[in-house]
C-alpha cells in the first residue's frame, strides 16, 4: 500500500480553497486518511464552535464567499474536549467589536485566535455578556426600539446561554437562536 500525497496547488490558487487531502491507496479503492486544513498568515480562526454552527457564524458575519480572502470552514473535527466543533479561518480579514458580539450569540463557547505573520498573536474565548447592546433588533414592532421617533437602542438580557434566550430589556419579548441568526441572513 503506497501512501499518496496529492496536492492540487493550481486549483488551491484559482478557487481559493486552502484544503489539502491525503489519500491512502488500498487496491484499487482510495480512501480519505486525513485532511490538514493549511495555516493562515494573517487573519482570524474562530475555533471551539459548537459543531454544526459554523456556516450561522459565517451568515452572522455576512460572509458569502465571494469576498477577495480566502475562507476556510471545517466543520465536524474531533475535538478532546467537546467530541466535534467546527472551525472557521478568515485570511487577511480580523473581526471588528461588534463582529464578535454577533459571533457570540451563535457560538458563546468559541476561541477567537488573531494570527499575524503565522503566529497567534492573540487568543481569547469568546463570552456572551450578560446585555446585549445594539448588535439585534427587537422582532416586536410595537417595542418603542422600532419607532422612528424614538432614539432608543435595542438591548437584550441575556436569559440563558444554551440554548440561548434573549429578552428585551423594554418590551420583555423572548427571542431564541433561530429569531437571531434570521436577522442577519435576511435579504435586505
Amino acid at each position: 500500500m503506497a501512501l499518496k500525497r496529492i496536492e492540487r496547488e493550481e486549483g488551491i490558487k484559482r478557487t481559493g480553497y486552502s484544503l489539502l487531502s491525503q489519500w491512502t491507496e488500498m487496491s484499487d479503492r482510495k480512501k480519505v486518511e486525513g485532511i490538514r486544513v493549511v495555516k493562515i498568515s494573517d487573519g482570524t480562526v474562530i475555533d471551539h464552535i459548537t459543531a454544526g454552527h459554523a456556516l450561522q457564524v459565517l451568515q452572522i458575519l455576512g460572509i458569502t464567499g465571494k469576498e477577495d480572502y480566502v475562507v476556510t470552514l471545517a466543520m465536524n473535527i474531533s475535538s478532546s474536549k467537546t467530541g466535534r466543533k467546527d472551525i472557521v479561518k478568515l485570511e487577511h480579514r480580523f473581526l471588528e467589536g461588534h463582529e464578535v458580539a454577533r459571533v457570540a450569540l451563535v457560538a458563546p463557547d468559541a476561541t477567537l485566535n488573531l494570527i499575524e505573520n503565522g503566529k497567534v498573536t492573540r487568543k481569547t474565548r469568546i463570552q456572551l455578556p450578560d446585555m446585549i447592546e445594539d448588535v439585534i433588533t427587537c422582532p416586536n414592532q410595537r417595542c418603542v426600539t422600532n419607532k422612528e421617533r424614538e432614539p432608543v437602542t435595542p438591548k437584550f438580557q441575556v436569559v440563558a446561554k444554551d440554548p440561548i434566550s434573549l429578552k428585551c430589556h423594554y418590551c420583555w419579548t423572548m427571542v431564541d437562536e433561530t429569531d437571531i441568526v434570521a436577522q442577519f441572513t435576511q435579504t435586505k
